[in-house]
């Protein structure tokens, strides 16, 4: 039988397709370090706050978000559900084991492969392991239970994995920041990228990083999540609000922590 020969047509059909492949491969990987602020021009929200406020987020015994953490802390080893486990059973002392912890979500659960915030993981553990029902989105006790596991990662350098079974969320979550909604018409990107540092009445826009939160902000004159933030910018721009909890929430926390990535932690953080 004749052996055939791939024909030069086939040859150069085949170096073509393996050139596309990889010229595709070197977007996806330049595109996911394309950054719209480069890393030495971050400014984390507290940088556009007044000196008191800053002096407010500084000051551990005068910070009201401390009130969260500590009720946070008691929430740590207090027994819940049937199977009589508080946190502290499992991780036993928050300060050596959750330490850091919180500067890498959102990140995906290796067995489910769903992208989880620190909320998801808390009440993915009240289901699983405590057996007792989640709690409920922006209540207190989940806001002081994250700010409580946020806290042993102040100072730590956000550092979120965006590749592997990240991607196609960091991607959605990309999608969403840079498309435009609402009445408005407007971007996350339209105040955040290009118009930071640029007042609006009387605040200044800052380059919108999730580093503070769970926050204490002025005009809520309580603690809140970043999904309370964003669903307070959706409002803003006359869009629909989704419900707490929503995917398209985590898949823009992921992408606002990759654009942050290099910042200090700082939560409990101050807001206006």
């Amino acid at each position: 039988m004749e052996r055939r020969v791939p024909g030069s047509e086939q040859m150069n059909w085949l170096r073509a397709a393996l050139l596309a492949a990889l010229i595709s491969s070197c977007a996806v990987i330049s595109s996911a370090e394309d950054r719209a602020i480069p890393l030495n021009q971050l400014r984390s929200g507290s940088e556009f706050l007044s000196p008191e406020l800053r002096a407010l987020q500084a000051d551990a015994f005068a910070n009201p978000g401390m009130l969260w953490v500590e009720r946070g802390a008691k929430l740590w080893s207090t027994p819940a559900g049937s199977a009589g486990q508080s946190c502290a059973s499992c991780h036993q002392d928050a300060a050596k084991t959750m330490r850091g912890v919180a500067a890498s979500y959102p990140r995906v659960d290796a067995k489910s492969g769903f992208l989880l915030n620190v909320e998801a993981r808390i009440n993915q553990c009240r289901s699983e392991r405590q057996a007792v029902a989640p709690f409920r989105y922006e209540s207190d006790d989940l806001l002081s239970l994250t700010a409580y596991v946020n806290s042993f990662s102040k100072d730590y350098k956000i550092n979120v994995v965006i590749d592997g079974n990240a991607e196609t969320y960091f991607e959605a979550g990309r999608t969403l920041y840079y498309r435009r909604s609402g009445q408005m018409n407007l971007s996350c990107a339209q105040c955040h990228e290009e118009n930071w540092g640029k007042n609006l009445y009387a605040e200044r826009i800052s380059q919108g990083h999730p580093n503070a939160y769970p926050a204490y902000r002025m005009e809520w004159q309580s603690m809140g999540s970043l999904e309370r933030r964003l669903r307070a910018c959706l409002s803003g721009v006359r869009a629909e609000m989704l419900p707490y909890g929503a995917q398209e929430y985590r898949n823009l926390a992921l992408f606002l922590a990759w654009r942050a990535q290099g910042l200090p932690m700082e939560s409990p953080g101050i807001r206006r």
